[in-house]
């Protein structure tokens, strides 16, 4: 499975260490940007091209992190194809339903109210759905 990440300034810390562990676990994963922490980017600069690979690759999914998630998820729905559900903690029961229920292809995190170990978690499970 191909997982796409991408983020902006807020979430940019969690996506290098979800990028770091989702490697570490063999997953292959294709960073979307930012490359680098820039305070005044802008999410759909990256989120969108972010999205569009997930709707043009079969099998693959995407998590963007941002501060609430709120906002990614909106503009990766914007996409063709993208089907985005925010997470930013709760039970994870949500994490599987996103995926068996609503079938979500782009889970978005919310980095202000997550520890990236929940973060790595969150995905976790939700992949395993």
């Amino acid at each position: 499975m191909k997982i796409y990440l991408a983020s902006d300034h807020a979430g940019f810390d969690s996506k290098q260490k979800l990028l770091l562990r989702l490697k570490e676990k063999g997953y292959e994963v294709s960073d979307c940007g930012p490359e680098v922490f820039a305070a005044d980017d802008d999410y759909p600069d990256y989120v969108v091209p972010c999205a569009q690979k997930v709707a043009a690759t079969v099998g693959s999914v995407g998590v963007v992190v941002g501060l609430s998630g709120q906002g990614e998820a909106m503009a990766a729905n914007r996409v063709l194809g993208a089907r985005a559900a925010v997470y930013y903690g709760g039970p994870e029961e949500m994490l599987t339903l996103s995926r068996q229920h609503n079938n979500a292809n782009i889970l978005s995190l919310g980095a202000k109210f997550m520890t990236d170990e929940a973060a790595t978690q969150a995905v976790l499970v939700w992949l395993g759905a």
